[in-house]
């Protein structure tokens, strides 16, 4: 394995910090590195995987200024690229405004989730909650062959290069960016058309928009989204003909804002309602559909199925956990990230268009959450999702299940104690078949072995263990979305002799 540091960042983390999702399997990171020809550690990587795997996630370097949330850090990008049977690594902080603000600083300027936003050092800020720090944290998405970070309370789109990971800017559309408002985490791409669907949503009416952006990079297309009041969703999904989006009973508490306190509350005797709306379609198009209360967090997919929408995601059974006494006072503060207090489980909606009647049902027991599918197969029918478990009462995905929705069976996979994944991209083999014909890819933190590694396992087997498995030149900290985008969907990628070549090394 070839390595370099090309990278440090100031951090003024505490030596002796003591925070659960600051320490151990979620230490940040500080250095960024370039790896080349990864040590295979087992197995062999496939010749038949052709691509880049990336994953944005939380990686603070400062102290919050009073309360750390683990969506406050600083957001990371990581790359894993296979060519030819080889693989490389590179790592970058994305350098957002509000990244390059605090390095200047040496401190924290904003408030964080869990921070009232009036103790902010500045009165700009970014997010829907207003004076927060737009850290590009949150998810990842290729669209054009240009890799676009987001903000899961909504800021700007900011351009990272899929290969280097290095920072180019802010995504425009061309100039008719929605500035004001940003956009949320979660874009959703369509591959056959060459579409990136957004929504954003604020404290101001009409609290949500939904956009289309072509294949030009044009803003084509941007409609009200009228809500009750401020809302918080995370997720959208569509179908070939449809955009779903959604006003959820889990929201911050009206009177709390009237002080200026985000306190998000189940609202559990209100429904959940999702509104239907024809891809290019207005804000008079729009169709409502009522729903058992819950929050889902992430959907799947959704498709079309004769009159009905099919609609998959995680079912929360409790959004609000109650303070049960049980573990210790970080355990207790973030019982709201674990997936066994939310109780998440793969669920089905069937959103009936001709009588606007709405079917549901749960699709697994298992607790699952953070699904991912063969994405040249999103908006159309499908059969297989693969979903992250979680280590009981924290936010540490420890295992993998694959879902087969045509026969409700499921395959799993256990990384093993104090060995903690990212959600796990699928990525078809060249020349693929079948929906399951292709690999699937996570980056796993073994706290064992104090090291990181790629772990790739065989999408239609998920059973039998690693195809292979790459060390990474560091330990990195426990992470979260991912995406994949074939070499074929890359500029560059084919043009050059070697992986090296395509990324201008």
């Amino acid at each position: 394995m070839d390595v370099d540091v090309v990278g440090r960042i100031l951090s003024t983390l505490p030596e002796d910090d003591d925070h659960p999702y600051r320490t151990g399997p979620w230490r940040p990171q500080t250095s960024e590195w370039v790896a080349d020809d990864l040590e295979v550690v087992e197995g062999e990587i496939p010749a038949d995987l052709d691509g880049v795997y990336l994953r944005n996630t939380e990686n603070p370097v400062h102290p919050s200024m009073k309360n750390y949330h683990p969506f406050d850090g600083d957001g990371m990008i990581h790359v894993v690229g296979f060519r030819d049977g080889k693989a490389f690594y590179r790592n970058r902080f994305i350098r957002t405004d509000g990244f390059v603000a605090e390095q200047e600083a040496g401190q924290a300027l904003w408030a964080g989730l869990a921070e009232p936003p009036r103790i902010a050092l500045r009165e700009d800020g970014w997010g829907a909650r207003t004076r927060m720090k737009d850290a590009s944290s949150t998810d990842v998405v290729v669209h054009r062959g240009t890799a676009l970070t987001s903000f899961y309370q909504c800021g700007d789109l900011y351009r990272v290069d899929p290969f280097s990971a290095q920072t180019r800017g802010k995504e425009d559309f061309n100039g008719d960016f929605p500035v004001q408002w940003g956009v949320s985490a979660h874009p959703k791409i369509d591959d056959r058309t060459g579409e990136m669907l957004f929504f954003n949503y604020s404290k101001d009416a009409p609290y949500m928009h939904y956009g289309v952006v072509d294949e030009k990079n044009d803003l084509a297309h941007y409609v009200d989204i009228p809500l009750p009041g401020p809302r918080l969703p995370h997720d959208m999904a569509f179908t070939e003909n449809y955009a779903i989006l959604n006003d959820f009973p889990l929201f911050w508490d009206p009177e709390a804002l009237k002080k200026d306190a985000h306190i998000a509350r189940w609202h559990r005797d209100m429904p959940s309602r999702f509104a239907v709306i024809p891809r290019r379609g207005q804000t008079s198009d729009i169709r409502w559909f009522e729903a058992e209360s819950t929050y889902v967090l992430h959907f799947v997919n959704a498709y079309e199925e004769g009159d009905e929408i099919v609609l998959d995601g995680f079912f929360q059974g409790d959004p609000e956990p109650a303070d049960n006494g049980m573990g210790d006072k970080w355990q207790r503060a973030f019982r709201f990230l674990a997936l066994d207090r939310m109780q998440s489980r793969l669920h089905r909606w069937r959103l009936n268009l001709v009588t606007g009647a709405v079917r549901e049902e749960h699709l697994s027991d298992s607790i699952t959450e953070f699904g991912m599918m063969n994405g040249s197969y999103t908006g159309g029918a499908y059969r297989y999702a693969y979903a992250a478990t979680g280590k009981p009462s924290w936010f540490l995905f420890d295992g993998l299940v694959k879902h087969d929705l045509h026969t409700g069976g499921e395959e799993r996979i256990s990384f093993g104690d104090g060995v903690y994944g990212s959600e796990t991209a699928m990525a078809p083999r060249v020349g693929a078949t079948a929906e399951d014909d292709g690999y699937l890819i996570t980056l796993l933190t073994d706290m064992n072995a104090d090291a990181s590694y790629a772990l790739v396992l065989d999408a239609a087997r998920v059973g039998d263990g690693p195809v292979c498995k790459l060390k990474l030149p560091e330990r990195i900290s426990s992470g979260t979305h991912s995406t994949w985008a074939a070499g074929s969907e890359l500029r560059r990628w084919h043009t050059a002799d070697t992986a090296a070549d395509a990324v201008h090394l």
